[in-house]
């Protein structure tokens, strides 16, 4: 049996959350509560992408999308954090830098300013998944 285009991307959203969560173990992603988050994320991100594969039902989807809105704004958050955490640290150096200086300073900087974006990319893929997706229009032809 072909898997569908469906099946395919929720793969992609499951190997996507394993390679995420192996990167983030090996570069010791856990120093404080707020590098925590997106552990704990990709951990429920595992489950709930597991439990809908194998049952892909309305209620469950729900949850599936609304943790998959939560990738994106964690995703976001966590751009925004690196991004002001390398501001920081190049003020601290360069204090009259300003304007683009320091903005293509802070993106270059030692923590990966775009680097959270993988995760907000898991949650549209996530959400690509979820579109007009049978289950939730009632349909009782379920295709996972």
């Amino acid at each position: 049996m072909r898997p569908s285009l469906r099946q395919l991307i929720l793969a992609l959203v499951f190997f996507g959350i394993v390679g995420l969560e192996i990167e983030l173990a090996l570069l010791r992603h856990a120093e404080s509560f707020s590098q925590l988050i997106p552990h704990f994320c990709l951990i429920i991100g595992l489950i709930a992408t597991a439990l809908v594969y194998f049952r892909p039902r309305r209620g469950m989807l729900k949850a599936f999308q609304a943790l998959m809105v939560l990738y994106l704004l964690i995703g976001l958050l966590g751009v925004y954090l690196h991004y002001r955490g390398n501001v920081e640290f190049a003020l601290e150096r360069y204090p009259t830098l300003s304007g683009l200086k320091l903005m293509w300073k802070a993106l270059r900087g030692a923590t990966p300013a775009l680097a959270p974006g993988a995760l907000a990319q898991l949650g549209l893929l996530g959400l690509v998944y979820t579109y007009r997706h049978p289950a939730l229009n009632g349909s009782s032809a379920v295709d996972t």
